[in-house]
C-alpha cells in the first residue's frame, strides 16, 4: 500500500444550540457526498448576539479526508 494522500477542505456549520453542535452539523453534511474523513480541525468560531445572549453559532472547519488510490483528482 502506498502512502496514502488526502484533500483538505473547509466548510462552515451553523447552529443555535452549541459549537458543537455546528461542527457535527458540517461533518454530517460532508459525509452525505464524501468518503473516507479523517480528521477536522477548528479554524474560526463566531456568533451573533441578540437581547445580551448568543443567538447563533458559526463554526468554521478543515476537514481531511483520504483520496482513493484510483480516483483522478
Amino acid at each position: 500500500m502506498k502512502d496514502p494522500v488526502y484533500k483538505l477542505i473547509e466548510l462552515t456549520g451553523t447552529s443555535a444550540v452549541s459549537i458543537e453542535d455546528a461542527v457535527e452539523k458540517a461533518i454530517e453534511r460532508a459525509q452525505q457526498t464524501l468518503k473516507n474523513l479523517c480528521w477536522f480541525q477548528v479554524v474560526e468560531t463566531r456568533g451573533s448576539i441578540a437581547e445580551g445572549k448568543i443567538r447563533h453559532w458559526q463554526v468554521t472547519i478543515k476537514v481531511g479526508f483520504m483520496i482513493d488510490e484510483g480516483a483522478a483528482h
